[in-house]
This record gives structure tokens, sequence and C-alpha cells, in this order.
């Protein structure tokens, strides 16, 4: 990962523009722009703690090629099924790649076997982006009404689909008076699963 990428990333996680990196960085505008554009591959010694302190890690490694981990937030639990109420239990940390971080803001564990089709089993770690909307046909972890979930969102013509990945669970269909009304929203978007044997 190069500056640019790791500007890049930033950018695209946060929304923050080149002027308000600049702010935090202690840099002109022009030059975030420079980084973002991969026209700059190398900062003083100064400028790089102070990027380091913005994104949240030590990038000197990461710029010199060295794979290093950094902690990700595990905020609580999720279903693999239904009727799990969704409340937030902080339950530690879990170490997750630099670009795995970039991609994704925390981690659930799921209880319930309802995904195991596409490897999210019982005590697995989900990774999830944040986010409100979804691609149909993606995985999301999604709130209906006071419970949590994690399923395939399929959308179709007035339907939202919870799609499950075992065949022994029912899948759920909800109109889009009841998408509305109770109501169903994607919290974000599951990036990938890892499970401890």
């Amino acid at each position: 990962m190069d500056l640019k990428e790791i500007i890049t990333t930033y950018k695209n996680k946060t929304g923050a523009t080149d002027a308000e990196i600049a702010a935090r960085t202690g840099v002109s505008r022009s030059t975030v722009t420079r980084w973002a554009g991969g026209t700059v591959r190398r900062i003083s010694g100064e400028t790089m703690r102070r990027v380091s302190d913005m994104v949240g890690f030590d990038i000197e490694p990461v710029m010199k090629g060295m794979r290093i981990n950094v902690s990700l937030p595990v905020l609580g639990y999720v279903k693999a099924g239904y009727d799990l109420f969704a409340e937030e239990n902080y339950l530690g940390e879990e170490e997750a790649s630099v670009e795995e971080a970039a991609r994704g803001d925390f981690y659930l564990k799921v209880t319930g076997d309802s995904m195991n089709g596409v490897g999210i089993l019982d005590g697995s770690l989900v990774l999830v982006r944040r986010c409100s909307d979804i691609e149909s046909g993606k995985i999301a972890v999604v709130l209906i009404g006071d419970e949590v979930t994690v399923k395939r969102v399929v959308k179709k013509e007035n339907v939202m689909i919870l799609e499950a990945a075992n065949p022994e669970v029912p899948n759920r269909y909800f109109s889009a008076q009841e998408v509305q009304e109770i109501p169903v929203s994607v919290l974000g978007q599951v990036i990938s699963a890892k499970t401890y044997y």
C-alpha cells in the first residue's frame, strides 16, 4: 500500500476533502491532491506522523511494503437466523490487516447457522462496512424492527427478500410498505467472515 492508496482509502471511507486532510496534516491542499494523484510518494517524518494520527495507524511500515495489523472493534452479536434483539455489546478488539480495515469498520460475532452455505458459521466474525443501502444480492446486516440478522438482501419490485444460505431456514419477504413501517433497514455490508476452530 503506497501513500496514494492510503489517502484515497481514507477519503473514500470518511468523505474527507483535500482541504480537510490538509488542515489535519499541516500541508497545503495542493500537496494532498498530489498525494492522492500519486505524484508524491515520500513525505517527511513529521508529516508521516500526522498522517498516521489521522488514519489511525503507523503508515511508515505500510509504505515500506511491510504487512501490519490494526485492531477493529467487535461490537456485539448478529444472528444468522432470526429473533436476536439488536443491542451493542462491545466484545473487545480483533486484529485486521490494513487492507481489511480500509474495507470494513467493525466486526460482529455470528450466532446461528442460517448462512453456513456461504461460509458464515456459528461463531464466525463478520467484517462489516457501515452503509444504509446495498446492491441486490449482497450479504448485509439488517435491522428488522428491534431484531438484527445477517442475510443476503434481494431487491425486487416492491419487495425485499432476506435470503438464508441454509435450506432449513426460511427466507423472509417484506413489501415496500413493511420495509417502511416495521422498519427493515440495512446497517452494513458484510465484507468477509473468519472462523476460529
